[in-house]
């Protein structure tokens, strides 16, 4: 597995009328920020994601419930479980992600680091596998 892939504790401050936890990029977030989305209202039994990326990165942070995200870097798969609104995980690019077992009103915090573009993204798992070779092929 790519040790870039990783879970990063966010800071936060303890306080008696409710705790509070900041994403800052270029500090927690080792990117800067280009996008922000979430995800919720997630029917039982379904999965979202499924894909990789070329270039984008992203940080998932769980605000509310739980969800499982599983990683692959096309050689080992790892599965987070993300409960925490502390806690995000880092996907640097080229990671397959699947997303599943939300609990009821569970909402994703996903921080990417490049605006939606439709042709960064590898949605077969066959065309991942073969891109994960080429790079390899490719890096020094």
């Amino acid at each position: 597995m790519k040790d870039e892939v990783r879970i990063i504790q966010l800071p936060k401050f303890l306080d008696r009328r409710g705790n509070l936890s900041v994403i800052e990029e270029m500090q927690a977030v080792p990117f800067s920020i280009a996008r922000t989305y979430w995800i919720y209202d997630v029917p039982g039994g379904e999965r979202r994601g499924g894909h990789a990326y070329r270039n984008n990165r992203e940080l998932i942070v769980a605000l509310s419930g739980s969800f499982d995200v599983t990683v692959d870097d096309g050689t080992a798969k790892r599965r987070f479980r993300l409960s925490r609104s502390y806690y995000g995980l880092y996907i640097p690019a080229g990671v397959w992600r699947e997303m599943d077992d939300f609990s009821t009103n569970s909402v994703a915090l996903i921080l990417a680091s490049d605006n939606y573009d439709r042709a960064d993204y590898i949605e077969n798992y066959k065309q991942f596998k073969a891109y994960v070779r080429e790079q390899a092929r490719t890096r020094p």
